[in-house]
């Protein structure tokens, strides 16, 4: 049950924010939006608030914000439908209703003619008494069909109404609120539980390692290596992983004591690249700071943003394969083990997906944000957009592509971790 709550909160929480940035910059936009939905598919929870309907849905594998103009949407009223129209005071149309047999008492019923929902706002036809009106309609009336309203969409309100740098920022706010959250948590674990001071001071000499065959112990300050000062624990690591097999002079403080020893790094079995270890484990002491946790919330930020990018660069060059990828039946099961750590781990965690749900919706492939912003670049550099069909037909093979791909990785998440 605290791994489901876990993950709950945390796919939740990274979800949210990806979300409230597209709902925010669309906002900012005047884009009318239908929608701000939390998960995918069938809907367990509906509130309308204002002009825009709040979902929780069913699977947990993502969420969207359905913005006027975006899909087809539109309404359209023929020449020769019957509708019937609710008026205001003043005679302007605030409600539409699409199905002739709706009944009340100050309906009007009209032989469509002519009709512009989008621009000019009107409905030109005849009444019962063949008689020929032109009715105003108001901005946010409500069309009706099938006993299902929805507000009216003016063009102006439409997301692709809007500038290309309007619509531009409004997609590109989705990954760049995962990294201001991602920098949240990290600040904020920093000012819970204190800064790593970064010492490069061994906590534990696991057994039958090259650091305990040389003689090394718990506690020894490592100052130099190979005549590099070391300062940091992170100078430590990064010189021990370039140098598997090769021996390095390592110079240490025991006790006020000035101390050498010869260690030759041997390849690590847990990585899938060449790094070297000399079997020490770490656990910096902390310090509060409360200015420094705001910088080490964006130290952490950056650091994991520039991770992420390498890992998926190995994935490009073949050095990682697909099995390396989990889908959300493997982020739940690392859920399940990182929370075993605690809080902080978990909150650690929660950050590092953060950063890399933006990143992955920021790569330039169909049906992801990435793939959105490239059509806006492309109808920048053209002076005008893209075929709106073509572009359609681009995102929806993105869709069943990536699909596929969430069905393959969830397949091998599947047998990872259940057979």
């Amino acid at each position: 049950m605290e791994t489901v709550l876990a993950f709950i909160i945390i796919f939740g929480a990274l979800v949210f924010f990806h979300e409230l940035g597209h709902f925010l910059f669309a906002k900012r936009a005047g884009i009318l939006v239908r929608e701000f939905a939390i998960g995918m598919g069938p809907k367990i929870l509906g509130i309308t608030k204002g002009e825009t309907l709040y979902t929780v849905r069913l699977l947990p594998i993502g969420g969207y914000v359905r913005m006027a103009g975006e899909e087809m949407d539109a309404i359209h009223i023929q020449a020769g439908h019957r509708i019937g129209v609710l008026l205001n005071k003043d005679g302007v149309a605030t409600k539409v209703i699409m199905n002739q047999k709706t009944m009340h008492p100050d309906i009007l019923f009209l032989e469509v003619e002519e009709a512009d929902l989008e621009k000019e706002l009107y409905i030109k036809g005849y009444d019962e008494d063949e008689k020929f009106v032109r009715i105003e309609v108001a901005r946010d009336a409500l069309v009706e069909e099938n006993g299902k309203e929805t507000i009216l969409a003016p063009y102006d309100r439409q997301f692709n109404s809007k500038s290309v740098g309007h619509r531009f920022m409004t997609i590109l706010a989705g990954p760049l609120f995962n990294f201001i959250l991602a920098f949240f948590i990290f600040t904020a674990i920093a000012l819970m539980q204190g800064i790593p001071t970064n010492e490069p001071v061994i906590t534990e000499v696991a057994e039958d390692s090259p650091a305990e065959a040389a003689g090394m112990q718990d506690g020894d300050l490592v100052t130099a290596i190979s005549g590099e000062t070391i300062a940091s624990w992170n100078e430590l690591v990064g010189i021990v992983q370039e140098n598997a097999g090769n021996a390095l002079e390592f110079e240490v403080e025991r006790g006020g004591e000035q101390m050498a020893f010869t260690i030759t790094p041997e390849v690590s079995e847990e990585s899938p690249e060449k790094v070297g270890v000399i079997g020490v484990l770490y656990q910096s002491p902390l310090e509060k700071d409360f200015f420094g946790s705001f910088v080490y919330g964006a130290e952490q930020t950056v650091f994991w943003f520039k991770e992420i990018f390498r890992l998926l660069g190995m994935l490009v060059t073949g050095q990682f394969t697909i099995d390396a990828l989990s889908g959300p039946v493997g982020i739940y099961k690392t859920t399940e083990e990182v929370a075993k750590y605690g809080i902080f781990t978990l909150m650690s965690w929660a950050g590092m997906l953060s950063i890399n749900l933006g990143i992955m919706n920021l790569l330039p492939l169909p049906a992801l944000d990435g793939g959105r912003l490239m059509f806006f670049i492309l109808e920048a550099l053209r002076g005008k957009p893209v075929d709106s069909q073509k572009e359609g037909m681009v995102h929806f093979v993105g869709i069943m592509l990536l699909m596929l791909l969430m069905i393959i990785v969830t397949w091998n998440d599947i047998q990872k971790f259940f057979f």
